[in-house]
């Protein structure tokens, strides 16, 4: 592979720099060499951007030992407290990794329905999960525990720090940041953002659209009594689709209104571009003051070229971007991340098979391609104009039979994913549900982000592949399979009864047997 280059103008990085690590900081680092006098490197893998998508990434990664140092270019949280959902795939990957029982004490759950392009129908009945509900809670309190466990499991994280440059060659990449400090690792990974500073560097193309329909979102308390906003909100969203005052307690609202012909969007908007635009649609500014936050997004909707480019991959909103409505972002990002670790860490670790790391495109690129288009039918679906409001009470119409809505919701959730693992039975690419098992339940069995075979006939043996993968023998497994072979993140590798079968499919996903 030839060396690759790529720098670009230092941003400013006036905040102090933080280490956060378990075990000490990372200390200074030489600047390396090149050829053969280049120094050891320090660091397995470096992740720009300490969201939820780097954050969790950096936690799987160190499940098996490889050594990451975290980037963030914030000195400290948001101050804005943004209310996002994790969604029943995102809340199943959480209880695989032992980190359920954290986030709920801090979330608050909701049934999981009335959220495609916010039309309200009742949640599925019997949705294949066990936990199938969302969970609201604030982004900063997310991105905090994910960081938190991350650090706990031994990840380093670096505040105040940002991605100015970087070189890749055959053993590794040399990561420039904004103070000229060289760090150097094997791996780079650009979690930073939709306006991803290592996807540009990088060079990959994020084809898409440009925004067209700009939305204000903020939090703030009301000044008129909560009978009065829910009836005139009720009467409003019949026809207004990107509005909406959700109230939050003591007060508090969160507002949604569109920002057509309120200031320039290079500015952040106003109070009073919220009172403008409530009064045009509501007729009312409902008395609004004491924001908590204020912000605009848009419908930009584009998707990377490439998750990867020799030693340098991007996950989370730096590989894809698509409008907020129905909640999917953070969930991506997040799933991003955890089919991504145990393959890299693999990679790393040495026994990865030639193809793994490729599998991270190639099943995760079609999901984002799902997701912005579910998002660009929902976007349609809120338009005022008359067809798309036809097409929206026809779609209203059809969410009364129980295959639509289920198949929506599956869609949004993410836990209708099936990846093409070849010709077999339809369980086989899909996630398997948290089943009751001898040891009590399947994801317990997971929270080390090794493989897993649960073996319901009692002949089976992962041998060679023991340091890999664990075996579960217990044939009262709530299981309608002989048995399964469990990747990592949770997805069907392999279904069968037949040792030698299954030992092909361990090669195919964990290389070689020692």
């Amino acid at each position: 592979m030839h060396s690759q280059q790529v720098t670009a103008e230092p941003p400013s990085n006036d905040g102090a720099e933080r280490d956060a690590t378990a075990g000490g900081a990372p200390g200074a680092l030489p600047s390396p060499a090149s050829g053969a006098d280049r120094a050891p490197v320090p660091y397995d893998v470096i992740i720009a951007g300490c969201g939820p998508t780097g954050a969790m990434l950096a936690a799987e990664l160190r499940l098996h030992d490889v050594r990451v140092l975290v980037l963030e270019k914030e000195t400290e949280p948001v101050s804005f407290v943004r209310i996002v959902s994790l969604h029943i795939r995102s809340l199943e990957l959480m209880a695989m990794r032992g980190l359920l029982d954290r986030l709920l004490q801090h979330g608050r759950q909701r049934p999981a329905g009335g959220f495609f392009a916010a039309i309200h129908k009742p949640a599925p009945k019997d949705l294949d999960s066990a936990h199938a509900y969302l969970l609201g809670m604030p982004q900063p309190v997310i991105v905090h525990l994910l960081e938190e466990h991350a650090i706990g499991l031994g990840a380093h994280v670096r505040h105040g720090c940002a991605v100015a440059g970087f070189e890749q060659d055959d053993e590794g990449v040399t990561v420039e940041l904004s103070d000229g400090e060289q760090l150097r690792s094997r791996y780079l990974v650009g979690c930073d953002g939709a306006r991803s500073t290592v996807r540009k560097l990088l060079g990959v193309g994020f084809p898409g659209e440009p925004s067209r329909n700009d939305t204000l979102m903020g939090e703030m308390k009301m000044g008129v009594p909560q009978e009065e906003i829910a009836a005139k909100a009720a009467e409003i969203s019949r026809t207004h689709q990107r509005f909406w005052l959700r109230p939050f307690g003591e007060g508090v609202y969160s507002v949604v209104v569109p920002a057509a012909g309120v200031s320039d969007r290079t500015e952040p908007p106003t109070l009073e571009d919220f009172k403008q635009q409530l009064r045009t649609i509501a007729g009312t500014d409902f008395g609004v003051h004491s924001p908590r936050w204020l912000s605009r997004f848009g419908d930009a909707t584009r998707l990377a070229e490439r998750y990867r480019v020799g030693r340098v991959l991007l996950a989370g909103d730096a590989a894809h971007i698509h409008p907020p409505i129905g909640g999917q972002g953070l969930n991506l990002g997040v799933q991003d991340a955890v089919n991504l670790g145990w393959k890299l860490a693999a990679q790393i670790r040495g026994w990865a098979p030639e193809t793994l790391l490729d599998t991270y495109q190639t099943e995760r690129h079609p999901v984002a391609e799902d997701v912005l288009d579910n998002t660009r039918a929902q976007m349609e679906l809120s338009s005022t104009e008359p067809g798309p409001q036809a097409v929206r009470r026809l779609l209203t119409e059809l969410m009364d039979f129980d295959e639509v809505n289920r198949r929506l919701i599956e869609k949004i959730t993410a836990i209708g994913i099936r990846y093409d693992f070849g010709a077999g039975p339809d369980l086989l690419g899909r996630r398997l549900r948290d089943i009751d098992v001898k040891q009590g339940h399947l994801y317990d069995l997971l929270h080390r982000g090794r493989g897993l075979l649960l073996d319901r006939t009692e002949r089976l043996t992962v041998g060679g592949w023991s340091d890999r993968v664990d075996h579960l023998a217990d044939p009262t497994a709530a299981l309608d399979a002989p048995c399964v072979l469990l990747r990592p993140d949770g997805h069907v590798a392999w279904i069968g009864d037949d040792q030698q079968d299954l030992d092909d499919h361990l090669s195919r996903w964990f290389g070689k047997p020692v």
